[in-house]
């Protein structure tokens, strides 16, 4: 994978995180809309993607593929510091990355968006995903 690859990965899962937030929505429900058609499309798109807010290129996004409101809410009531969305970005685009490494066939319909966060660290501090 190469750098802008690499670049555009975080850019694309970063989005999906905020997506997901600002939707109240499982991050599992913002790929299930888009697909696989959607997010290669929004990988193409990423580096252009780029120069643009978020909240912008969001609801662009949200009005395209009809992604309803939820009632999924990771922020209120949490008792501890919430990572941003770049920062779980960057989480899904390393476990990603991993796995593309390691010659694992890829596909973003994956149930690493649906893992509870506990299984996720601890697959980050191993460097790969858990069985």
């Amino acid at each position: 994978m190469t750098d802008k690859e690499k670049n555009d990965l975080f850019y694309v899962c970063s989005l999906i995180e905020y997506i997901a937030r600002r939707t109240k929505n499982k991050r599992g429900v913002v790929v299930a809309a888009l697909g696989r058609e959607g997010i290669e499309k929004q990988l193409y798109d990423a580096e252009v993607n780029h120069c643009l807010s978020f909240e912008q290129v969001s609801d662009e996004i949200i009005e395209r593929y009809k992604i309803p409101k939820g009632d999924f809410d990771t922020i209120r009531g949490c008792k501890y510091a919430i990572p941003s969305y770049t920062d779980i970005g960057k989480l899904y685009s390393i476990m990603i990355e991993d796995c593309a490494e390691a010659g694992n066939e890829i596909e973003f319909q994956t149930d690493i968006y649906y893992q509870n966060p506990s299984y996720l660290e601890c697959s980050y501090e191993a460097g790969y995903l858990l069985d």
